[in-house]
């Protein structure tokens, strides 16, 4: 499928897909015109790149999990290590620790709007 259709069916712009591809996220078939070319498969993997960067993770460290993770259910592949899991156990933590901040953060916040006579 060509780079407009994978942009409808993901949700994702041309310029996002474009990007993937640069940092070796989302690779491409090239057609002998030139045109982007990227398979069926290409629709899961946009939608488990863009959940990883939800939560929080950068390109260098989505390009370094991708490979471990199948694209159709999330889970582990073949290629998955004992370190996969060490990353993605710290990856975890951090967004635990993320969390933990904006709760402070939002009790706070309830704290003052209190004290201020709001409701």
């Amino acid at each position: 499928m060509r780079i407009g259709e994978l942009a409808r069916r993901t949700g994702v712009s041309e310029r996002s897909l474009r990007y993937y591809e640069t940092q070796g996220l989302l690779p491409a078939e090239r057609t002998p015109g030139g045109h982007r070319d990227y398979p069926e498969a290409a629709v899961d993997r946009v939608v488990r790149i863009q959940e990883l960067f939800a939560a929080g993770l950068h390109s260098a460290r989505i390009a370094h999990l991708l490979p471990c993770m199948r694209d159709t259910d999330g889970g582990p592949s073949a290629a998955a290590t004992p370190r996969l899991v060490e990353d993605l156990t710290a990856e975890r933590e951090r967004l635990d620790r993320m969390i933990a901040d904006l709760e402070r953060s939002r009790e706070t916040l309830d704290e003052v709007i209190e004290a201020a006579g709001g409701s």
